[in-house]
């Protein structure tokens, strides 16, 4: 039986727009986000039976992929509600599954009906330790019940024994590129250290893993630095713009628009002058760094861990058409960001059914059909769903 929800009374506030906390977020907009269409959605249950799902990928024939932060590949046999889970067969028994790490992020190549490759990120072990964070390649079976190793495509990002800050999100780019969201695995030196890969936005060669001959640093990976734990990287339609979702500590999570080699402020051993990983320094510390780029939003006083970001595309969103979607993983909900022309946050909304329907929300990417597909993360029974607009009121 389709799941069908109508979510409707899209609250139209930000949770910590100026008015609410009596300043505007350093780096947003200078006039506080208005309030936003009200449109009706329609939410729909594609499967149930996953655990943390941290990823989607489509497939030509419209089957589905999802990654689990459990060492799981997740087959649906397609994007529609009712669709039936598979579990591929995959070596994953040299992913570390602890804390936030595990397998996480996941590409299905531009290719892939020739090549039937698809890229993972995943916290990585050898002889039982903590080694390091990694993108692997695999390839599909033509009978689709096994992913089988083709390449470890980019090795040595840093691991936390602990799981923490692993990151670790992976996004084609307009361009072609491999871009990757990674974490800093709460070492205060990290974010600033330009030959690490942690606390950074990396642009690679999807086939190579190597740093491609345009990167702003001549032989590097890294196209942006500064990070704390990028969760969500997505490319808006049209433009090229690439925005990413990052946590913040307790405070100030941030939606940041990149520019190639630029640092975004986050620094917590204050240039290596404090021991161990001080989180009470600025998300973007502008005092340290004046050049630093300022986020395009923040959270303020209070953290949603906001997660994946994904833009809405296609004439049937109507007024939402061309906003950014964020998942949000401790205030559970889903938040849709309407962007200006530069990028700047001109309003927030929330849908109020998402504050207590479906928990923890954790992967989002717009599907072939021009719907929006998020997975939950409780750790029982999570789900994929499937969201379109409904009817006008």
């Amino acid at each position: 039986m389709r799941a069908l929800i109508a979510v409707s009374a899209l609250v139209a506030t930000a949770c910590t727009s100026a008015a609410e906390t009596g300043r505007v977020p350093s780096g947003a907009t200078a006039v506080a986000p208005t309030q936003a269409p009200a449109p009706r959605l329609v939410v729909e249950e594609v499967a149930g039976g996953l655990t943390h799902g941290w990823d989607i990928g489509f497939l030509p024939d419209g089957k589905v992929l999802v990654t689990q932060r459990t060492g799981e590949i997740a087959l649906l046999s397609s994007a529609q509600a009712g669709a039936t889970v598979t579990r591929l067969k995959a070596d994953t028994t040299s992913v570390m599954v602890r804390g936030e790490g595990g397998l996480m992020g996941m590409v299905v190549h531009p290719d892939f009906a020739e090549t039937r490759e698809f890229t993972t990120c995943q916290t990585h072990t050898e002889n039982g330790e903590p080694h390091d964070i990694r993108l692997v390649t695999w390839r599909l079976t033509e009978d689709e019940t096994t992913a089988t190793r083709v390449r470890e495509l980019v090795t040595g990002l840093p691991i936390a024994a602990s799981g923490r800050h692993s990151g670790c999100r992976p996004t084609i780019a307009a361009d072609g590129a491999l871009l990757v969201g990674t974490g800093d695995t709460a070492r205060g030196e990290v974010p600033q250290d330009l030959n690490s890969l942690g606390g950074k936005v990396l642009r690679v060669d999807l086939r190579t893993g190597e740093p491609l001959p345009d990167n702003p640093i001549a032989g590097s990976r890294v196209y942006t630095y500064g990070h704390r734990n990028v969760q969500g990287v997505a490319v808006r339609p049209g433009s090229g713009q690439v925005f990413t979702a990052e946590h913040g500590p307790d405070k100030n999570d941030e939606i940041n628009l990149l520019v190639a080699g630029a640092n975004y402020g986050w620094d917590p051993s204050q240039g290596g002058t404090v021991p161990g990983y001080d989180e009470d320094v600025p998300m973007t510390d502008l005092e340290r760094f004046p050049d630093a780029v300022p986020a395009k939003w923040e959270s303020g006083e209070t953290t949603e861990a906001i997660c994946a970001v994904a833009f809405l595309d296609g004439d049937q969103w109507g007024d939402l058409d061309g906003a950014l979607v964020a998942t949000a993983l401790r205030g559970a909900k889903l938040m849709i960001f309407t962007l200006d022309g530069d990028g700047a946050v001109t309003s927030v909304a929330i849908p109020d059914e998402f504050h207590d329907t479906f928990g923890r929300l954790r992967a989002a990417r717009t599907g072939p059909d021009g719907a929006l597909y998020v997975t939950t993360s409780n750790g029982e029974n999570d789900k994929l769903l499937r969201i379109t607009p409904g009817s006008a009121r």
